[in-house]
Parts: structure tokens; sequence; C-alpha cells
């Protein structure tokens, strides 16, 4: 004879509370009382006819058997959580929300995104511009787009593209300004500069490019700030310097010769950090997911050919941190 299932509720009240061994924060996490929370572990220890916790003064302790079992249960809990999208695919899958930071999503994504609304006209597809790094367990987000070093435990990550930088001016700028043929020529113009959110390390760098270019003499830290690439191209397009900004947030300046694009025979500039596309192991079946994600890679691979140049995700960073 098969052996009866413990009631689900009291499986899901004594999980909760054995992960956050509290009766409190898990009545909370359940929308429930303390009490009620109390009361189905109660319910569940009378039915095994043993204790799950040893209840001290203001503390939760595990007795044995619940230690054994609380990973099985997690897991079997993951896994209903799992059956349950895939049984409610067919009406989420019309609707895709991906998290991106608000300039990458003006500047590459949303003017892009136009190909994949008019292949697959049935996903609404909504984008949540925003610098903080989403919690696909807390908010209802699909996909994200981060920028960092790839290491997100949890996630299936593919690889977008290294985040490389180039200086650029307005055409105003070479016309009328001193000449601007070679990196040392910089030594005559304003620097601009990016001073972002994001950490330090991630900011393209004028100090960086000009020792690479084999210039590290220039000052570096000389000319203003701007706190968003968006103020800075526009300080560039001003004519009011040379900036140094990430190639992929500038192509419609570039193509619309608005800015220009200098030294173009240099090897480009790596920031040391990437884009990457995220979903949640357990999403990354949904039909919605699939199809996005295979429009942004063949998106990105096509970009890196028109920056110049196929890198590959060895280029990444072993040690950078993250910085969105």
């Amino acid at each position: 004879m098969p052996r009866r299932l413990l009631p689900l509720n009291g499986l899901r009240a004594f999980e909760a509370s054995a992960r956050h061994l509290s009766f409190k924060e898990a009545a909370e996490e359940l929308h429930v009382t303390p009490a009620a929370i109390s009361h189905q572990v109660k319910a569940l220890e009378e039915l095994l006819g043993q204790p799950l916790f040893r209840r001290l003064t203001r503390q939760l302790v595990l007795t044995e058997a619940a230690q054994l079992a609380l990973p099985e249960l997690r897991q079997g809990f993951a896994h209903l959580h799992r059956a349950s999208e895939l049984l409610q695919s067919g009406s989420e899958d019309k609707v895709l929300t991906v998290s991106v930071a608000p300039t990458f999503a003006a500047k590459w994504l949303v003017p892009r995104l136009i190909g994949f609304q008019e292949a697959h006209p049935d996903i609404e597809v909504r984008i949540s511009a925003n610098e903080h790094l989403v919690d696909f367990e807390a908010e209802d987000v699909d996909a994200a787009i981060r920028f960092g070093s790839g290491g997100y435990p949890g996630l299936q990550v593919d690889w977008l593209f290294s985040a490389s930088v180039a200086p650029v001016c307005a055409p105003s700028l070479l016309e009328r300004g001193a000449p601007l043929q070679r990196p040392a020529d910089l030594a005559d113009h304003t620097l601009l500069h990016l001073s972002d959110t994001r950490s330090h390390e991630a900011a393209p760098a004028w100090r960086m490019w000009l020792k690479a270019a084999g210039v590290p003499e220039i000052e570096a830290m000389r000319g203003p700030k701007y706190s968003s690439y968006v103020l800075l191209a526009e300080a560039a397009v001003a004519g009011q310097g040379v900036a140094l900004i990430e190639t992929a947030v500038i192509g419609s300046e570039l193509a619309s010769g608005r800015l220009v694009r200098l030294f173009c025979g240099l090897p480009r500039a790596s920031t040391g950090f990437c884009y990457y596309f995220v979903t949640p192991e357990r999403r990354a079946g949904l039909r919605k997911i699939q199809l996005f994600r295979d429009w942004i890679l063949a998106e990105s691979e096509r970009f890196r050919a028109e920056d110049g140049g196929e890198e590959t995700a060895s280029e990444d960073p072993a040690g950078a941190a993250e910085a969105l």
C-alpha cells in the first residue's frame, strides 16, 4: 500500500519555518498569522508522531529527522513551482518582462526591438529600465541584461559582447579645433568624463585608454564629468570636447554623423566587462524566453561584426567585479 501524502499546507508551513527558524517570519512569507503556522506545524508533528523542532526560548532548532528531510522538501517545492509555471506558460508566454539598465535599453536594445516584435507579435515585451540588480525570486521579471563578470549562480547565462570604448567628438571640433589625427593630439583638447553610479572599475577611464594608446603622459583627469552616457554624449555632440564612450550606446550618434570616432586605426579598448543575457534556470525553457534569447544572441552577433570585430567569451575577465 502506498503511503499517504502529508498535507501540503503543513509541509509548506514547516519548510518556511525551517528555512527562517522562525514562525513569525514564515507567517510573513506565507501571508498568514504566526498562530496559523504554529498550528499547521503542530498538526504535522502529531501526524508524524515525532517533533520537527525543539522549541527553545526565542529560538527554534531542527530535529535530526527534520534536517534530513528539509533539502528534499525544498527540492520538491522547487519542482512544484516549475510545474506550475509550465502549466501556466500558455498565458504567461504573452508577456515578457526584461530588466535592463536605462542607457543600454534606450541606446541599444529598444532601437532593435522592432525586429523581435515583428517576428513574434503574440509576445508583449515589457522593458523594466532600472539600475538595480533584479531579484528574480521577489520581482516579476523573466530575464535581464547584466553588465559585469558573468558569475551569476542559479541563472542561465549567455555572453552577448564585451564592452569596448572609443574616443568620439563632434565633426565641428575637427573643423575648428586643434588637430586630432593621433592620440598625442588629445593634449590640446578638453577630455570629457563619465562619472556614473556604477562601479568605478566598470566606467571607461581616460587614464586606461591613454596608457593603452601610448600617451600616458597626457593628464587624464582634467575636464568636466557627467553622470550618464546620455549627458556625456550630448556634451560631445555640442563640441565641448572629446569623450570616451562605450560603442554599444552611441550607435545612433555615429550613424547620424552627430559624433565621429577618432583614431580608428587603433585596436579597440576593452573595459574588461561584458554584457550578458540572464534568466533563472527554472524558467529558461519557457517559449517566450527561448525566442527572445535566440533573437538577442543573433542581434549581439550582428553588433559585434558591425562594431569591428568578433570578440569571444574567452575574453571575459576572471576576477572582474559585478557592476550592474
